[in-house]
């Protein structure tokens, strides 16, 4: 498999307060196409990143609206994957996707 088809399942790491904290429990927070499974992300960051994948839960953050200087704003929804490593293994994010 071309390395080019095993990022396409990646969009963006998600670098927050609450996903810095889940690193502690060996937890990483990727946003992820909406098209996404669990079989195929568990196999491409095992690929990428040589590491063991023990679990991925998948949540859908839905469309919402924001009020910004008194207009309604229409905030798009996505999907993020919260993969859980084998302990002990670790994903450097500094480094780059």
């Amino acid at each position: 498999m071309n390395k080019l088809h095993l990022y396409d399942k990646i969009i963006s790491p998600i670098v927050t307060e609450k996903s810095t904290n889940l690193s502690e429990q060996n937890k990483i927070v990727f946003k992820v196409p909406s098209n996404a499974n669990k079989d195929n992300l568990k196999s491409n960051i095992e690929k990428i990143f040589k590491v063991t994948v023990t679990k991925i839960n998948i949540v859908n953050k839905q469309n919402r609206t924001k009020l910004t200087r008194g207009k309604k704003i229409k905030v798009s929804g996505y999907k993020k994957a919260i993969i859980t490593l084998k302990k002990g293994q670790s994903i450097d994010l500094t480094t780059g996707i």
